[in-house]
C-alpha cells in the first residue's frame, strides 16, 4: 500500500474512532478493542519520519477520544492504557478541547 494512503487510513480511522467514542454513556468493549488494535497497528506500521510529522495533531485526536473513553472506562483501563503510547504529547483538557485553528503555514 503506498505510504499516502496509509497515511489517510490511519487519520480516517482515528477521526472515526474519536466519533465513535465521543460523549458515550456506555462502551462496548469488544468494539473498542477492535478498533484499539488496528490503531495500534497501523500506527506502528508507519515509518517514524511520517509519525513525528502527525504525531500534534494525532495527540489531539486520539487525546479527546482518550478522554471520552476516561470517563466512562477509568484511566486504569487496559484498552485507555493500550492507547497512551500513541499520544506523545499533552492530551487536551477533555473531549470537547478542540483546536481552534487546524490549518495554518508553517514558519
Amino acid at each position: 500500500m503506498h505510504i499516502y494512503r496509509k497515511i489517510y487510513e490511519f487519520a480516517a480511522s482515528a477521526g472515526a474512532f474519536e466519533g465513535y467514542v465521543y460523549h458515550k454513556e456506555a462502551l462496548d468493549a469488544r468494539a473498542l478493542s477492535t478498533w484499539v488494535n488496528n490503531l495500534v497497528t497501523a500506527y506502528d506500521r508507519l515509518p517514524s519520519d511520517i509519525r513525528v510529522e502527525i504525531q500534534p495533531g494525532l495527540d489531539q485526536t486520539l487525546g479527546r477520544a482518550m478522554r471520552s473513553m476516561i470517563s466512562v472506562l477509568g484511566e486504569d483501563n487496559g484498552l485507555v492504557r493500550k492507547l497512551q503510547p500513541l499520544v506523545a504529547g499533552p492530551m487536551p483538557k477533555s473531549a470537547d478541547d478542540f483546536q481552534t485553528r487546524k490549518w495554518h503555514e508553517e514558519p
